[in-house]
């Protein structure tokens, strides 16, 4: 690297996240409901498709009338890698879900990425001042009995 470029330039892989949720399990309002999640993140955070490298859809088991990763491909997401896949069923879960993972080559830092949580979805993301701490001695009890010399290998 040059001292005189700048290190905010350099791109890096960056995560997105989104949710969203719909009414029915229809192929229509999972689409649609995909699609302006996609609107909503593609305009928060500036994105240009060819620097997507890859996104992760998933949605709760009771969405099964089509792939939420058409919807991308409708945006002319072509060169990008698209996966789906259903969430865990938890107990108390959000249902008719669905969320997306985007691994995005930005020059953004983390602190600046706009995630977008749409309809019943606003809940899935907890305040981080909302989350239970762990204490270091919690932490060091659990890794204890684990050889971290072994793990270097």
């Amino acid at each position: 690297m040059k001292a005189t470029e700048n290190l905010n330039s350099i791109k890096v892989c960056r995560g997105i996240r989104g949710a969203t949720t719909v009414s029915e399990n229809s192929a229509d309002a999972i689409l649609e409901a995909t699609r302006e999640m996609l609107y909503l993140i593609i305009r928060a955070n500036e994105i240009d498709p060819a620097d997507v490298a890859s996104a992760i859809f998933t949605t709760t088991a009771d969405l099964t009338a089509t792939y939420p990763a058409l919807a991308a491909r409708q945006l002319g997401w072509y060169d990008s890698a698209l996966m789906c896949g259903h969430e865990m069923d938890v107990p108390g879960g959000i249902e008719k879900c669905i969320r997306v993972l985007i691994h995005w080559n930005t020059t953004r830092e983390a602190k600046d990425i706009v995630h977008v949580y749409l309809r019943e979805a606003k809940n899935l993301r907890p305040d981080r001042n909302e989350l239970p701490p762990v204490s270091p001695e919690e932490i060091e009890a659990a890794i204890k009995h684990f050889d971290m010399k072994a793990l270097k290998k």
